[in-house]
């Protein structure tokens, strides 16, 4: 008879685009959350937390591919024939609980959200599959007012986390705006309506597939729309270039241009240059690049009421400001957008200068809730990326790279752990984060690197001669270190960081040493 083979040993190994996250990072995550939620909760808004599996239909296409009802998300077919899937964003649940519930949630509904979300797309150097969103949204109102508060809100948040004015900006535009630059020079936006996020590059090709569907022979909204989305890139000559003759990349190989007149992309340019010292001047400059359009008026009038709402706060442009060339999800956004960006340098993998970016944006999309409804239904949120923002934190020093650990009561003799587990308590009682040793006790040397390890500031030790004398040794950990990077062997060996006090005194001391160093 064959020897049958031992099945193969799984590897130990997380699947590609995901990560395991330990004690501190998790802690700090936490903590910036409470904050955000504290933020949030102060506005008025009330905690809901939905389910992480929606159905594919609840969800919308993530990616316009209508045969894989699954591509872009982690989704399943059930027996019965449904698919579900891990929720791609937190704002597509709430539509779904909005349109279920609203018999029984007040109008506006004003909720915030925070938990993992997953994308099955490709990973990348800090692109992971599942990360952490923080989202609030109010549905039910279609007042300016509800975006201004929005874009307050997130002011507010940045600063209580840590960011200071002078490294952070909120800036806003409307979509509408956009529309009526278009509608100016003659092309119609009525091909990018849709219901799920997009980048422009997505809404283009979606408007592409449209235009195929259609028989639409012109594209050159299409091109505009790619155009638009180079403008960091390339600059105001590049984009005018593109938009009408073509011009040269950086290789030498010559792209071909829209075909726009001089006249037409001088209006496009004029959108996305608008921005002025003051926001009245950038609107002026906004009103004269929409032309006649209805819509694209109506879109500054909506700028200039959220400027004024904010101004009566106290939110100036050096926190708040509109900007033309903020561009988030055409064929998602209905109404006022709004992009927060962090403006302090940080040096890139190549040690080259640049600045942080965006973390969180959001705007208002009167269209999601309608499609469970039937009937139009406004709503407002944004979104932070906690991942960002934490990393923007530890770029500014406002996160300890070292995490501070349990004080550790170390076992010198395991037969009185009934002792050690007072000690312990104690602390405990007292507010202290503290633990005792639970490994073998028989190497005293195995406990101090233990401690280390753990990053612990203190390590309490009673032996018998201690106990008999009623006194405990207490270790500073911290100032340990610290002596002994400098110290000579014989200061070293005069222990300055290691003190012996009476039993009763333990909790006492303790709280010393921490308060010593700020913990």
């Amino acid at each position: 008879m064959a020897k049958q083979k031992k099945a193969p040993r799984p590897k130990a190994e997380t699947p590609k685009g995901f990560r395991d996250y330990f004690g501190h990072e998790v802690t700090t995550r936490a903590e910036m959350l409470r904050t955000i939620a504290g933020v949030y909760h102060r506005y008025g808004f009330d905690a809901l937390e939905s389910s992480a599996v929606e159905t594919v239909e609840a969800l919308g296409k993530f990616l316009p591919d209508v045969d894989r009802p699954n591509e872009g998300v982690f989704a399943w077919q059930e027996d019965e024939g449904d698919w579900l899937a891990l929720r791609y964003d937190l704002t597509a649940p709430l539509a779904r609980v909005y349109a279920q519930h609203r018999n029984d949630l007040p109008t506006p509904y004003r909720r915030y959200a925070m938990g993992p979300v997953w994308r099955n797309e490709k990973p990348g150097p800090g692109r992971y599959r599942q990360f952490y969103q923080c989202d609030a949204d109010t549905v039910g109102s279609g007042s300016v007012a509800a975006d201004a508060e929005i874009c307050a809100m997130l002011a507010d948040t940045l600063q209580e986390v840590g960011i200071p004015r002078g490294d952070y900006v909120v800036r806003v535009n409307n979509r509408k705006v956009l529309n009526g630059v278009l509608e100016a020079i003659g092309l119609s936006d009525d091909l990018l309506l849709n219901t799920r996020p997009m980048t422009v590059n997505q809404a283009a090709e979606a408007l592409y597939s449209e235009m195929v569907r259609r028989n639409i022979e012109s594209i050159s909204k299409l091109d505009v729309l790619r155009q638009i989305d180079k403008f960091d890139k390339v600059g105001e000559d590049g984009v005018m270039q593109l938009l009408t003759e073509g011009r040269e990349d950086a290789s030498g190989a010559f792209i071909e241009g829209v075909g726009l007149t001089e006249s037409s992309a001088a209006r496009v340019i004029k959108f996305l240059t608008a921005k002025a010292e003051t926001p009245a001047e950038t609107l002026t400059n906004l009103r004269s690049a929409i032309g006649e359009s209805v819509i694209g008026a109506e879109g500054v009038d909506e700028l200039e009421q959220i400027a004024d709402l904010l101004a009566a706060q106290g939110y100036g442009p050096d926190r708040i400001v509109i900007d033309p060339s903020v561009v988030r999800g055409l064929g998602y956004y209905t109404g006022p957008v709004f992009e927060a960006e962090l403006t302090f340098e940080i040096f890139d993998e190549k040690g080259r200068k640049r600045q942080f970016g965006s973390v969180a944006g959001g705007g208002r999309y009167d269209d999601l809730v309608k499609r469970f409804t039937g009937q139009a239904v406004p709503a407002t949120g944004v979104s932070i990326g906690v991942d960002r923002l934490l990393a923007a934190l530890r770029e500014k020093g406002r996160i300890e790279a070292r995490e501070v650990g349990p004080v550790v009561v170390t076992v010198m003799d395991r037969d009185r752990m009934a002792d050690y587990q007072a000690m312990v308590g104690e602390l405990r009682q007292a507010g202290i984060r503290a633990e005792v040793y639970l490994g073998n006790p028989k190497n005293f040397g195995n406990q101090l690197k233990y401690a280390d390890r753990r990053h612990s500031p203190v390590a309490v030790i009673e032996g018998g001669d201690e106990k008999a004398n009623g006194v405990v040794q207490i270790k500073d950990l911290i100032l340990g270190a610290q002596i002994a990077e400098t110290a000579t062997l014989e200061e070293w060996k005069d222990r300055p960081s290691q003190f012996e006090v009476p039993r009763d005194q333990l909790v006492a001391k303790v709280r010393e040493i921490l308060d010593a160093h700020g913990l």
